[in-house]
């Protein structure tokens, strides 16, 4: 964007210790980040349906997870390539409208549906937890 253009009031230019818009004014909740590698991790999980490890996010204090993909997993390209940030939110459908979606909603697990949309060319995650409402 150069200074002559004009500011879409979707995305304003925001300062260095403001939020941003997906925190701020949508109420998107960080969850985690996703880090490609090649590398085998101890404790990794299989994801059969992804043809993908994961590991480490269940004991990460800052939410890292990584993925290690089988050379014919149907995960995009983009999401095997490039690391990405997933937020949780509270309506997946109404998170989802007007943005570009990579990957339709899906259930990586039980009782968790997400999908990934590209933002500034680069993969994110959004998560919807279906709550019980009997647990506290």
């Amino acid at each position: 964007m150069t200074v002559s253009e004009p500011m879409s009031p979707a995305s304003p230019i925001r300062k260095d210790h403001e939020q941003p818009a997906a925190t701020s004014l949508h109420g998107w909740r960080y969850h985690h980040v996703g880090i490609p590698t090649v590398v085998p991790r101890p404790g990794e999980c299989y994801l059969e349906q992804f043809k993908m490890h994961v590991s480490a996010f269940e004991t990460s204090p800052c939410g890292i997870q990584w993925m290690r993909f089988e050379p014919d997993s149907p995960v995009h390209p983009l999401i095997q390539l490039v690391p990405h940030v997933a937020f949780e939110v509270a309506d997946l459908q109404a998170a989802l409208e007007g943005m570009e979606i990579l990957t339709a909603p899906n259930s990586p697990s039980e009782g968790v549906t997400g999908a990934m949309i590209i933002d500034n060319g680069a993969p994110v995650e959004l998560l919807e937890f279906r709550r019980d409402s009997r647990v506290r």
